[in-house]
């Protein structure tokens, strides 16, 4: 059998250089809270493939149903011979996102090709051009998500140009943001919008309502609900970019319904399909409706196995009910890591909310960021077996996504191998 020191020789001699992994050891099989790799080694997981495996990495009734599935068909295109698989998933959608309006939903094949086209139906239903996005932001890493997305280093150096007509505004960060409260930091960045953009040439206010890659950042209370309702009197579209914190991620099916905020459209991904390719843009169906027949589409979006993976995926997270699964979680490591917090003067705050935390690392005493320390970190829970990621615009920022179907001995163990690492570091 090929070890990790064989697969990565062959990767070197196969791979692009610019795809990069976090570990250099090659999963055999996964599941539970674990993964193992080709040498038989453990790894605690708190990553979940980037929020995606939830259910787990081989969730039953997901497993069960591709199976089923690929026996039936694997691809039509629905835009050529449609399938039921398809319109269960947007009815789903539709019927499990917030608002009790009428909507319509559309599906792809990734995070980044659903906030492409929730842009192209904004512009299209409004008429107007220009998106606003936030600092810190992550959104993808297509030519037009590039231009969303805040950090250059590694996502747009040296890929430009990029898309025009893309407006970036303060985020309410509150850290460093000195104890601005949520609705001035709201006021600043609607003042700038209105004073440098224009309210009547906005098509979309696009938001992530807990920043991602940027950092985990959590706005302060009133800063989204304060940009919605300055959307809807502008006659912009909020677009909510769920596709990092839906599903469950954050204690609730989506972010958003935290603070009570409706979207007019969100972006869905990562946590809808157990692991298979699936992203979707849903919301008003007057919004949605507006764009010509033939405007919206893919060759590959829908896929029948990933809509039957969505389907089974969401089955499991109701009968699981991972809402309180992750509400669990936050609990025992929120605790654990403010425990961490008050004992390492490095940790300037713990913050996220459900099976979505991070810390952020600076220098002691400072809010100046101390990527190396994070990097450090990280590499030591790597060493003894603890997958983590770090994140954040300075690289100062350790986040964990364990799925939520991770058991209470796993998770312990996970955490006092995290306790370890920064003791080590």
């Amino acid at each position: 059998m090929m070890t990790s020191h064989d697969l990565h020789k062959r990767r070197s001699a196969a791979v692009a250089r610019g795809v990069s992994s976090v570990i250099e050891s090659y999963v055999d099989h996964a599941g539970g809270g674990t993964l193992t790799d080709v040498d038989g080694k453990e790894w605690i997981d708190f990553a979940s493939g980037i929020a995606v495996t939830s259910v787990g990495n081989a969730a039953p009734r997901v497993v069960a149903a591709v199976r089923a599935q690929v026996e039936r068909f694997t691809h039509t295109c629905f835009m050529v011979a449609p399938y039921e698989q398809y319109v269960a998933v947007c009815e789903m959608l539709n019927a499990l996102t917030p608002g009790d309006f009428d909507k319509r939903s559309m599906l792809v094949n990734s995070g980044a090709e659903a906030v492409e086209n929730a842009v192209k139906i904004a512009r299209h239903a409004t008429g107007r051009t220009a998106v606003v996005a936030f600092d810190h932001a992550y959104h993808g890493r297509t030519n037009l998500t590039m231009a969303l997305t805040a950090k250059n280093m590694p996502y747009k150096h040296r890929f430009g140009p990029f898309a025009g007509e893309v407006y970036r505004v303060p985020m309410s960060y509150p850290l460093r943001d000195g104890g601005l409260s949520g609705a001035d930091a709201a006021a600043r960045a609607i003042d700038l919008v209105s004073s440098q953009i224009g309210a009547t040439n906005v098509a979309a206010v696009l938001i992530e309502p807990i920043q991602g890659e940027g950092g985990f950042v959590v706005p302060a209370p009133g800063f989204l609900p304060a940009l919605s309702a300055w959307a809807r009197e502008a006659g912009a579209v909020f677009i909510a970019d769920e596709i990092q914190t839906g599903f469950c991620r954050t204690g609730d099916w989506f972010a958003s319904s935290h603070e009570g905020v409706v979207p007019d459209l969100m972006t869905l991904a990562k946590g809808i399909a157990g692991g298979l390719p699936l992203g979707a843009v849903t919301g008003r169906a007057d919004i949605m409706d507006a764009v010509h027949p033939g405007g919206l589409g893919g060759t590959y979006g829908g896929n029948p196995l990933a809509c039957a993976a969505a389907l089974a995926s969401v089955e499991t997270m109701r009968d699981l009910d991972l809402v309180t699964a992750a509400r669990r979680i936050d609990l025992t490591m929120g605790g654990r890591l403010r425990d961490l917090a008050a004992e390492d003067p490095r940790i300037a705050e713990v913050r996220g909310r459900g099976a979505m935390l991070a810390v952020e690392i600076t220098q002691p005493g400072t809010l100046t960021p101390d990527p190396v320390t994070t990097g450090a970190v990280s590499a030591e829970c790597h060493r003894r077996g603890l997958l983590t990621l770090t994140c954040g615009t300075y690289g100062n920022v350790l986040r964990f996504l364990p799925p939520l179907v991770i058991d209470d001995r796993t998770l312990e163990r996970g955490l006092d191998t995290l306790v370890a690492a920064f003791a080590a570091a």
